[in-house]
């Protein structure tokens, strides 16, 4: 891969730092499928993960890298051998590697959390990016905090490890500190002190913690900075990272003020992208988000909608099509068939193999003997949920409530549970303060007495929408749970809201049973 001077570079670091927002941990096939998507999204990198964290991340680089041919793979490192060695060998089969190392240089941070000195940080760091560079061409280097760093010092570093050979030097305002203007001022005094700096390109990592993740990524570029890192919907630590589709946007609509500093991305598939990661998470996409937001294309008031009329662009500055937004009705009934379907699919921007197919076609037909209309948000529903499920320990087989005025509500619930190869079924029933209360008491039991559990899991969040419009939408619920201090979420869907609202409970739950087997373990320290 070569630079140019002028495009700018989409570092996706969805899989890594968006994997770290509480809840959101991904199995190995959960990140494949992602990884495909951000492929075909046409990103410049993708950070897989930190391959010493765990076994699983080794496991999903290393998978990633097998897979993904079109872009960059990274993984990312501290400054030490250990961790260049694993991270080495979990991206070998990648076509176009790179080792992301990174350490603080904030006062702050060496004196309080690394206990290290200016020089020993310095010393560490050129040592770094010599050792990985035995290993691979491309090395990325991170000075963690840098928006907080002495600035004399955080010249020093980046000169010294773009000497070392670092081809890239990010920049990452790991705290979200930063305000517009001063953030971009902090990349144009690097490019213009560090004597070696046109050696490098300048990447930046911006936070969202007051709300300027994007606006500083943005500034950067202004300022010289041609690589972006950011996620999916923005996910990621704390309030989030720099959103890659408002960025890209923001790129692409205004020309004029970022002349020729266009991106590769292929913009269509960008609400596709948002889907599958918000179900693959159960992280819900805000309705007011911009470019992929449910309300990001709608219109309310009517001086919009006589304008809307009119011409488009009296209050679209976008086109829903130019992102891969869904707006059209789906004419497919009962009596459509597969080639139908998957042509439909096709235009929404999913190609679906062959074993997810049969099934998404299944559940299609289903939905059309108890839906009047089907639209397009539907169908992206029961994408979404084919390639979010995950076959864990529990799947519900069976469920019954009875409620209503004056009666105590209450629920029979059979789960089928796969242990050692073996499947059973266990059945139980209680009562609550509602149907799906009383449902979720019931699986507690089941849950409590197969896992062993001292205190059941406690539900932290449950949030409800309608997929679609109309009094037969799909209903789609994501729940949130809390057990030995970790978080785990789950995503359901069905015309029948206490159905969607158990077989997201049920996704949560089977979430834990990773967590707990040590599947999937939630990465610390990856802090850029």
């Amino acid at each position: 891969m070569t630079m140019n001077s002028e495009r700018v570079w989409v570092f996706d670091t969805t899989l890594r730092d968006g994997e770290q927002s509480p809840g959101a941990s991904l199995t190995s096939e959960q990140k494949l499928e992602i990884a495909l998507q951000l492929e075909r999204l046409r990103v410049d990198v993708m950070e897989a993960g930190f391959p010493i964290s765990s076994p699983d991340d080794r496991q999903a680089v290393n998978l990633v890298s097998r897979h993904v041919r079109d872009c960059g793979v990274a993984g990312l490192c501290r400054c030490r051998r250990e961790d260049i060695d694993c991270a080495a060998e979990a991206l070998r089969p990648a076509r176009h590697p790179r080792i992301h190392v990174f350490i603080a240089t904030s006062d702050l941070h060496m004196r309080h959390k690394l206990r290290m000195t200016r020089e020993q940080v310095v010393e560490a760091a050129v040592e770094a990016v010599r050792y990985a560079r035995r290993k691979v061409a491309d090395v990325e280097f991170s000075c963690e905090d840098a928006a907080r760093s002495d600035h004399d010092f955080l010249c020093r570093v980046v000169e010294a490890v773009i000497a070392a050979g670092a081809r890239t030097v990010n920049i990452p305002d790991t705290v979200g500190y930063s305000v517009p203007g001063e953030f971009g001022a902090l990349i144009r005094m690097l490019r213009e002190r560090v004597p070696n700096s046109a050696h490098a390109v300048f990447s930046v990592h911006c936070h969202n913690d007051l709300g300027l993740g994007v606006a500083n990524s943005i500034d950067a570029v202004r300022n010289g900075a041609r690589q972006v890192e950011c996620t999916i919907n923005g996910i990621g630590e704390r309030a989030g990272n720099a959103s890659l589709e408002e960025i890209v946007m923001i790129l692409c609509t205004r020309p004029d003020v970022f002349r020729g500093m266009g991106t590769r991305i292929n913009t269509r598939e960008l609400y596709p992208t948002s889907r599958l990661v918000s179900s693959l998470t159960g992280i819900v996409v805000q309705p007011n988000k911009a470019v992929v937001g449910q309300n990001a294309f709608r219109h309310e008031a009517g001086i919009h909608q006589d304008g809307i009329l009119k011409d488009r662009r009296t209050y679209e500055i976008m086109s829903a099509e130019s992102v891969g937004v869904p707006s059209s009705e789906l004419v497919l009934g009962k009596h459509s068939g597969r080639h139908a379907l998957a042509k439909r699919l096709a235009s929404l921007g999913y190609r679906i193999a062959a074993g997810h197919m049969d099934r998404v076609f299944a559940q299609f037909k289903q939905l059309c003997d108890k839906k009047k209309h089907v639209f397009d948000e539907d169908l992206v529903a029961l994408v979404g949920e084919e390639l979010g499920g995950t076959k864990g320990m529990f799947s519900l087989r069976y469920f019954h409530t009875s409620s209503g005025s004056g009666v105590i509500p209450t629920a029979t619930v059979e789960l089928e549970i796969s242990e050692k190869g073996k499947l059973r079924c266990v059945r139980r029933a209680s009562f609550g303060d509602g149907p799906i209360d009383a449902a979720y008491r019931a699986i507690d039991e089941i849950v409590a007495q197969t896992l062993r559990l001292r205190e059941a899991p406690r539900l932290t969040d449950y949030a409800l929408k309608a997929v679609s419009s109309g009094k037969d939408a799909q209903g789609e619920v994501v729940v949130k749970l809390e057990h030995a201090r970790c978080s785990f979420s789950g995503r359901g869907l069905s015309t029948d809201v206490v159905e969607a609202s158990i077989k997201a409970y049920v996704a949560a739950l089977n979430n834990l049973v990773v967590r707990r087997r040590g599947i999937a373990v939630r990465r610390v320290g990856a802090r850029s």
